[in-house]
Parts: C-alpha cells; structure tokens; sequence
C-alpha cells in the first residue's frame, strides 16, 4: 500500500510533467519536437541538421556560400556568420531557452533546457517519455554517490547518463545541452537542496563536478585538443548555481529576496573553488547564475563574477546562462536599483549572461537596445556563444559518431547496474554490534517497518526521471529465497499519525530480525522547501523507540535521507544493532540495501556531510553566511572545516565489515619544501594566538599569485585490510595549517582514494600534492597565501600524521 507522502509526491511529479509543458507552450515551443529531429516511431535514425545541402535547395539557396555552413572555418567564424545575417528581432528570439530558430536561414528550433541531475530528468521542457522511451536510469541522488569518494564511478554516471540523453536526442525526446550537475557547497545542514549536491567540502564538491562533467561531455580522444573551443562535445554540460546560493525557503526568507552578504575569504575559499574546478579542470561548457544577490549585486547582473571571473579569469569555453526566470526576479522581487525590464536585460546582457531561461530577453531586449541601454554587437557576441556551443554538439554538421545510440541504450541492464552498485558503494554503515551481515541461515522472519520499507518514489529525490523499474527495499527482501517478510508501514513520512504504530510493533515481535527504515524526503527538505530541524519527522522517533523495545530479535535501522538526522537517542538503544544511512539510493536502492545488510556488498561509504545535534539550529540562523565562527553573536563555525564542537557523526565517517590500518610507506615522517622568495615578493601578515607555542614567522606568508607553485611532495599509506572480509577503503587526506594561525581551518581535504584490499594484504596508496593548492589558505582580506612553517598531512581521523615544513629562502 502506497504511503500517503508518496501519493503526495506523485502529485509533485504530475505537476512538474504539466509545468514543463505549458512552460514549453507559453515559450511557443511543441516540447515533443524539440530540435531538429525527423524520427519515426521505432526509434529509427533520421537526422534533419542545420547545415544539410537537400533543406537548403528547397529554399533556393546553394550551402557552399553560407559561411556559417563552411567546415573549414572555425567555429566562431561560422557562428558570427550566422548571427551577422539575422535581423535584430531574430537575435533576440534566440536568447531564451526556447528558440524557435530562423526558418529563412534553416536555423531550425532548439530547446536548451533538459536536465540530467543523476539521470535524464523530466523537469524542463527539452525532454519527454512516452510510449516509445517509457524511462531512463535514475541513479542516487548526487549525495548518495558522493559518498562513495570514487572518481572513476563519478565519470562512469556521466558517461551513462549522457548516453542516454544523447539516445533520447536521437529519438526526439530531448536536447543536447543539459543544466546539471548543481556544485553548490552545502553550507548549513538545513539547506533544502542537499541531496542535489556533493557536500560541504569544497574540494571534494570541485573534484565530483569536474569527474561528472567529463562523464557528460568528453568524446574519447578529443579530451585535451589544443582548441578548447573546438573541443566535440557528447552532451554539453552546466554547473549551478553561481554563487553563495545556498537559501531556498527558510523561514520568511526566499531565494527571491535573498542577499547573501559574503565576505572575500569566504567567497574564495568556498563558494568560487567548485565553479572554478569545474571550468578549469571539467571544462564545462555552461555555467548557470543563481536568483540571490552577492553584497547587494544579483549574481546574474555582477560583472566580477560572470565577464571578469567565469569568463575572464576562468576563460569558460561555453555560455552563461541564468537560472529560470531571475531577470524578472530582479526587477519584482529584488526591487535592484528600480530597474524596468529593458534596464534589467540590459545589465545582465552586459555582465555577460547569454541565455535567458524565460521569457524576459524575448519581451525586453529589443527595445533596450533601440534606447541605447545595450548595443547590438553585445548580443551578437552572447549569440555566438551559443551557436558555438551548438556546433561543438554537432547540430549543425553531420555527424554519425552516437548516431547508434538507440533505445536499446536506454535503460540497460549495464545501466540499471551501475545506478545499484552506485548506491551500494555510497551506502554508509553508522553502527554495527557484531550483528551486520545479516545470515539468511540464522534469520528466517524479517519484519520490514517504518516509512520507506516500501518506498520507490522517495528512493530517486527531486530532478528526477521516469525510472526504467523500481526495486523498494521491500521487494528486495520479498526476492530473496528462504525468508518470510512481514511488513507494516506504522506510519508515512510525515508521520503525523501514530495509530498504526501498533501494527509494527506486532510485526516487530514475531520476526527474528526488525529492518527499521526511517527519514526524510522531498515533503522535507527539497529545491523551494529548507529544514527547520534535524529531527525525524513527526511520530517517527516514537516508532524506532516502540518497535525497538517490542522487536524480539535485533533491530536494524536504516535511515533514507538527504542531509543528516539527529539519531543520537537510536545510538544508545541496545537492541538496535545496526544503523544505515542510505541516503536516497535511486530506482535500485531496496537491491543495494538489501545486498549491503546480507554481506553481499561489504560497505564502505563515507559521509560527505557533517550529522550536526539537532541543537545546532538553535545556535545561528541558515541565513548568516560566514564559515567563521561569529564569536560576538556566539555562533559556532560551518562544516568541519570550522565547526569543532559535538555531533552525531562527523563528516567523513563510516565504518566496514572488515578493519584497516595505516602507516606512513617509507622510513621518514616529513619533508621539506624550500620556496624561493625573491625580492618582488612581499610577505604577507597572518593573525597568530598570543598563547601560540610557535612563534610568528618574520614572514609569515607569500601571496601564491606572486608564485610559480610547481612545487609537490608525495605522502604514501599502508592501508591493511586486518579483519576477514575483502573490502574498500576511502582514504581521505587532509592538511592542518601550522599551529597558531588565527581564523583558519582546522583542517581541509587535499585528497582522496578509494581502493580495494582483500583480506589480510595491504596497498599501498600515493598522494602527489601540490604545495599551494594543498597548503595555502585565504587570509581575511581574500588573498590566497602559502604560510611558512610546519603542516601536518594526515589521513582519515588524525592518522599517520607527516610533517611538511615550508622554508622561504633568498
């Protein structure tokens, strides 16, 4: 029996199926045609391009003298070609997401937004199922996969993702330019949109956009061309949302009106890191800004942060593009400057905004530039943007390369797979009394209880598709041989009645096992919708308190959710043996479970965001921005980076069925790193405690502008696999600032590896670690410095500490 949350988001799906449509219909746009494509209903291949000679003879016009058809012109020679000959009110039709094209000049319609999170996702108009492509893979939520520290699994989801975004592309079910993945730092746990996001730590956020860019974009062999403008493209990927946006719905305060007040430090050192990873290290081909202001600015009106930063510092090979309809969030919700509209397209035109996702370009920019507010030539360079983008992806040439990829490339059995073994790697066991795994053999009755023992809809999160099948934890457990399930839902999501808690508790008491499942979802926390606690839902902690005390065998409880959940009270309950957090696993997450509890998968997940008590909402607003502990307001710090008072569970922690150990590989425990000073560079001052035991540094530190920063050191662990089961690993390297430094760090991620380790052997596993990126910090006027003195690298919680002493010398 579905659980009324999940009747509730059903709903929710329904009403994003009919949004995206009529805001297809209110953009002109037939979402079921979206680009160029002439197909039949079998999923036959037949591409009309832009630049295909027989279309041109129908309109009397000869290809070989249309240089935006000339294929030994460059890319931005065609795409200047091709706007020089459009009128103005053209151009300006092109610059909304849905284009409706050029007829005269064979340009046909395109819709740019389709979205693919963690699996085609039906949410915008550029894409739709039907009869003829009833699903697409739904991996776990970005959360979920981000906890299984794998760079190798993060390429592979792009990669599977954008084959079947391109497969839909080819059977006229989507576009090609897909507004994913969102890189925002999860900065407060209450923010609605975590499981969207890889986590608190800004490089690890960084390092998960640029594995999953590549995945989407890359076309083997042509991933480091020396053009990086002609550079093929699988599917053009964009990374969200540009910057400080990390407040949906909180309290009376709306992304709408928000005014993120970020100081520099913060701005770089958190916020700026994952967008510039993924424009320099992923080379993205889009990058989104988001609704609030930045000190006042709207992100998609600052100048500094999309020409001079995005496009200047960066040097983004793509487009910028804004988040859904935010020119006329700034000109009704934000009030900027009293702006009319032609004033506000105007100044996110000149910021360096491309594309408007809306209609507000459409309805505006004409005019703005018939009253001299932008010129011309500015719309024509944002143009050219997107057509190259297009040209990259080829819409525009004819080219087989994915040609083949059909509807047999959707939904296979090597992508369901993978979307399992994705969520059985991010799973992350909390607690285990020498109960998990669980024995088939040993345990012949399990009660399956709480909220998401049945849960499909809950598993998959928000920028969801039509999944290819679902398998609930449920039916996991009903598919293995020789066991009885019973189950009883006790109460829905919400848990707002406690009637039937009753009914699990009966289950409970028959079964040799209870398998607990509890959290959170979308009614919770989601995109629009931030946590106003930590705690379990409604009567949920009643239920774990009830079942546990009634259960005649152990317990275990697993717990669905996006960002953590105060279970300190399950932590100290003797009957509960086992806790699993399995965050929201995708359309195979029951599988995944299911095989992690039976010892079929030994887990090995981490988590990628602190657990805070759930008095740590009490103790600051989601809206205050620092990362820095504000000590005259008495708030505490932000992530672990800055917070260092108690939690359920700290931010990399999750435990195995096996046991490691670490040692430092090699016979010495530090190195030394001589940096060159010359006599240009200046010495920058840092704040010291007057209680330090170390002493100032003459010259604390260098600004890392000022050097070549080619300088590394290795950093090599033993990792033993001491116990009895084969198993993974995440080694997660941090470093530690010399003591003393005021108002930095604690510690910060450089590093991170998973690896393999069979019973009782060892691997040995190197870290090669830039100087600067790996030891420098931001000082609080935002410049980037390398500090002298002793750094410790360690791995994991304070292991195998290794001193680096950094020397500046004459």
């Amino acid at each position: 029996m579905a659980s009324s949350a999940n009747s509730f988001l059903l709903f929710i799906s329904i009403f994003f199926v009919i949004f995206t449509v009529s805001f297809a219909a209110r953009h002109h746009a037939d979402p079921h045609t979206i680009s160029t494509p002439n197909l039949n209903v079998n999923g036959n291949h037949n591409y009309s391009i832009v630049c295909d000679e027989t279309k041109f003879l129908q309109l009397g016009v000869e290809m070989k003298t249309l240089g935006y058809c000339d294929k030994s012109l460059s890319y931005q020679v065609r795409a200047k070609d091709l706007v020089d000959r459009m009128t103005l009110r053209e151009k300006v039709q092109q610059l909304g997401n849905t284009a409706p094209g050029v007829p005269r000049l064979g340009l046909p319609k395109y819709e740019w937004w389709s979205e693919a999170l963690h699996g085609v996702s039906h949410v915008g108009p550029g894409v739709f199922f039907d009869e003829s492509v009833p699903g697409a893979t739904s991996f776990p939520t970005v959360i979920l996969s981000t906890a299984a520290f794998n760079e190798t699994l993060w390429k592979k989801i792009g990669e599977a993702v954008s084959t079947e975004g391109r497969a839909m592309y080819n059977l006229g079910h989507a576009g090609l330019t897909y507004w994913s993945p969102v890189i925002n730092v999860v900065r407060d746990p209450r923010w609605g949109r975590t499981t969207e996001t890889p986590g608190e730590d800004p490089y690890v956020v960084g390092v998960f956009a640029k594995d999953y860019v590549r995945g989407l974009q890359d076309v083997e062999g042509t991933e480091n061309v020396t053009d990086l403008n002609s550079r093929p493209l699988k599917v053009s990927s964009c990374c969200k949302h540009f910057a400080a946006y990390d407040v949906d719905q909180w309290m009376s305060v709306d992304r709408f009106h928000f005014d993120a007040e970020v100081r520099d430090q913060d701005m770089k050192e958190t916020f700026l890191k994952p967008f510039e990873m993924c424009v320099k290290e992923g080379d993205v081909s889009s990058v989104m800004c988001s609704y609030n202001r930045v000190n006042k600015i709207p992100a998609c009106a600052d100048v500094e942060l999309l020409k001079n930063t995005i496009r200047g510092k960066w040097n983004l090979h793509g487009y910028i593009v804004s988040d859904c309809d935010s020119i006329d969030v700034m000109v009704t919700g934000h009030k900027w400057l009293g702006d009319t509209l032609e004033e506000a397209s105007a100044q996110v035109m000149i910021a360096g905004m491309d594309l408007d996702c809306g209609w507000s370009y459409d309805r505006s920019l004409a005019n703005a530039v018939h009253q001299g507010k932008v010129s011309e030539k500015t719309l024509d360079e944002s143009l050219i943007n997107l057509f190259v983008v297009l040209m990259r992806l080829g819409f525009f040439d004819d080219t087989t390369q994915f040609a083949y990829l059909g509807k047999s490339d959707i939904c296979s059995e090597e992508h369901i797979e993978l979307a399992t073994d994705a969520a059985r790697q991010g799973i992350v066991l909390l607690k285990n009394n020498a109960t998990l795994p669980l024995s088939p053999s040993k345990y012949k009755k399990f009660a399956l209880v709480g909220p998401h023992a049945n849960a499909t809809v809950d598993m998959i999160g928000n920028y969801a598709g039509i999944p290819c099948r679902y398998t609930s934890p449920l039916k996991a457990f009903q598919d293995i041989e020789d066991i009885e399930v019973t189950y009883a839902e006790g109460c829905d999501v919400l848990c707002q009645n406690d009637t039937f808690i009753f009914k699990a508790m009966q289950a409970a008491k028959s079964a040799d096992v209870t398998i607990l499942f509890v959290g959170t979802n979308l009614s919770i926390e989601a995109e629009g919708r931030d946590r106003v606690d930590l705690l379990l839902p409604g009567y949920q902690k009643q239920l774990v308190d009830q079942v546990s005390l009634a259960s005649r065998g152990p317990v275990i409880l697993v717990v669905l959710s996006a960002g953590g959940v105060d279970i300190n009270f399950a932590k100290g309950i003797e009957n509960i043996r086992g806790v699993i957090w399995a965050g929201q696993p995708g359309e195979q997450g029951g599988k995944a479970i299911a095989d992690v509890i039976f010892g079929k998968y030994n887990p090995g997940g981490r988590l990628p965001v602190t657990w805070h008590q759930a008095d740590y909402v009490d103790q600051l607003p989601l809206t205050s921005m620092p990362l820095r502990p504000i000590r005259a307001l008495g708030y505490p710090g932000r992530t672990y980076k800055f917070f260092n008072g108690p939690v359920v569970y700290p931010f990399g922690y999750g435990l195995s069925y096996t046991t490691f150990t670490y040692s430092l590989a090699g016979s010495t425990t530090q190195a030394t790193v001589n940096i060159n000073q010359s006599q240009y560079q200046h010495c920058r001052n840092l704040p010291y405690s007057s209680d330090s035991l170390n002493p100032k540094p003459n010259c604390p530190a260098l600004n890392i502008d000022d050097l070549k920063c080619d300088e590394t050191f290795d950093y090599q662990v033993n990792v033993k696999n001491t116990g009895d089961r084969d198993g993974s690993e995440i080694v997660i390297v941090y470093s530690k600032p010399p003591a003393g430094i005021k108002d930095t760090h604690i510690k910060q991620v450089v590093g991170f590896d998973r690896v393999f380790v069979r019973a009782g052997e060892t691997q040995v596993v190197k870290f090669t670690l830039n100087v600067c990126k790996s030891l420098g910090l931001f000082d609080e006027t935002g410049y980037h410095v390398l500090p002298q003195g002793m750094h410790i690298i360690t791995a994991g919680d304070g292991q195998v500490p290794y001193q680096v002493n950094v020397r500046f010398s004459n």
